[in-house]
């Protein structure tokens, strides 16, 4: 059911066993390499909370950021474009007064890659789709870095309703996407909590890739990429 985007869906509590991974390796090594980035909440809704949600606004930004470089340190010249949700980032912004977008902006000239930013959640689906011609570029690794339940990648978490979401894919949405867009060897991952306790099946079905998820919550750091924090989570296929 989609009204399970309006759940709440507190992703970023600290835990006393946070769980490492190795840092992802892409098996494909031609392809285009896609970041989608979500977006971060309002303190206006989160300050009252005992365990409030993005204290920083580059809560995403800086893990998808790691990412990025990590790509390209990986894959020399890889072909990266990196989608973010720009609404949540614009009202941040008014919230912070700091101009958001430039920062965001930044990393793309310091990392050189194709910056769209996306306000509505079609056009992530017209992107993956239709971006590049698919016949002839596919997508080799597919990541998210933002906001999750189980079932859902929610973009404006907090940001527009307090503890709710109005943007978002949900699972049920996958369907939309195009067999044959990803390479065979294609890496997917979410790096948001729960969703390697539905979504991630619903992924490989609609399809035929297999996507990383968490089981459990996942804990946003500043200098590695995200971790399980929820004990016994794991990442799962």
């Amino acid at each position: 059911m989609r009204s399970i985007c309006l759940l709440l869906a507190a992703c970023l509590l600290l835990c006393t066993a946070p769980l490492h991974a190795a840092d992802p390796q892409p098996t494909a090594q031609s392809g285009e390499f896609i970041v989608l980035t979500g977006g971060v909440s309002l303190w206006i809704w989160e300050k009252w909370k005992a365990a409030p949600h993005d204290n920083w606004w580059m809560n995403f930004v800086r893990a998808s950021r790691i990412r990025i470089e990590q790509i390209e340190q990986q894959v020399p010249g890889a072909q990266v474009t990196w989608l973010v949700y720009r609404p949540a980032y614009l009202a941040r912004a008014k919230q912070d007064n700091n101009d958001l977008i430039s920062h965001i902006e930044s990393v793309r000239d310091a990392f050189h890659v194709k910056l769209i930013f996306f306000d509505k959640p079609a056009q992530v689906f017209d992107y993956l789709n239709y971006g590049l011609d698919r016949s002839k570029t596919k997508i080799a690794d597919f990541e998210y870095f933002g906001h999750s339940n189980k079932a859902c990648w929610m973009f404006d978490y907090s940001n527009n309703i307090d503890s709710a979401s109005k943007a978002w894919i949900h699972q049920d949405d996958l369907a939309k996407l195009n067999r044959g867009i990803f390479s065979r060897d294609a890496f997917v991952k979410s790096w948001s909590c729960h969703t390697g306790e539905s979504m991630s099946q619903v992924f490989r079905k609609d399809t035929g890739v297999s996507m990383v998820g968490a089981t459990g919550k996942t804990q946003y750091m500043d200098d590695v990429l995200p971790i399980i924090s929820t004990p016994g989570g794991k990442w799962v296929r």
